[in-house]
């Protein structure tokens, strides 16, 4: 069987990757993910992906690799994770009441070629409280998750609907992933 590696030590990413019952391993590519030239929030996502893939795939050239970065955007400016506590109180006053588009980079690179891609899945907030705001980040849950909040855990609830891949939002777009690395050959 062919190597399949997860550029990533995302544990969201990794959990996501073992329900699909694929044998990988994990190698975390620790690039610089600071976007210097100013791009859009999709062609960031998709340069911070790219790089994470070949900075993993450069040392296993024979391998299928998959690079993956996503973020929050509220109109047009993209929330990452929050440093401080206040940081995430106002990324969640920001996001209550309103939409927001959870876009994640995918890159895939493999002896075969490469499969690019940025899945984006809308999402509505209910109006929060600032008591739901405070409880929440006194769990310590969306410190390190962009745009403050994981859909996987106690989040669940500030969340109306969605428009779009439920697992994108959680941090990688598990089924188009999959088929994509198929197509390629893995």
């Amino acid at each position: 069987m062919k190597q399949l590696i997860l550029a990533s030590s995302s544990p969201r990413r990794k959990q996501l990757l073992e329900l699909a019952n694929l044998r990988f391993q994990i190698l975390a590519s620790h690039i610089d993910e600071q976007i210097h030239e100013t791009k859009s929030p999709e062609q960031a996502v998709q340069l911070l992906a790219y790089r994470k893939a070949k900075a993993v795939a450069d040392h296993y050239p024979h391998s299928y690799v998959i690079g993956a970065d996503t973020v929050v955007v509220y109109q047009d400016n993209i929330l990452g994770k929050p440093k401080t506590e206040e940081e995430a109180a106002a990324m969640l006053r920001m996001l209550s009441g309103n939409e927001h588009h959870v876009l994640t980079g995918v890159a895939i690179l493999s002896p075969n070629g490469q499969s690019l891609f940025v899945e984006k899945t809308k999402v509505f907030f209910w109006d929060l409280t600032e008591e739901e705001i405070f409880d929440y980040i006194a769990t310590g849950e969306p410190m390190d998750k962009a745009g403050a909040y994981g859909i996987q855990g106690r989040a669940a609830l500030f969340v109306k609907r969605i428009e779009g891949d439920y697992f994108n939002v959680v941090g990688l777009p598990l089924s188009r992933t999959v088929r994509e690395v198929k197509r390629l050959g893995w």
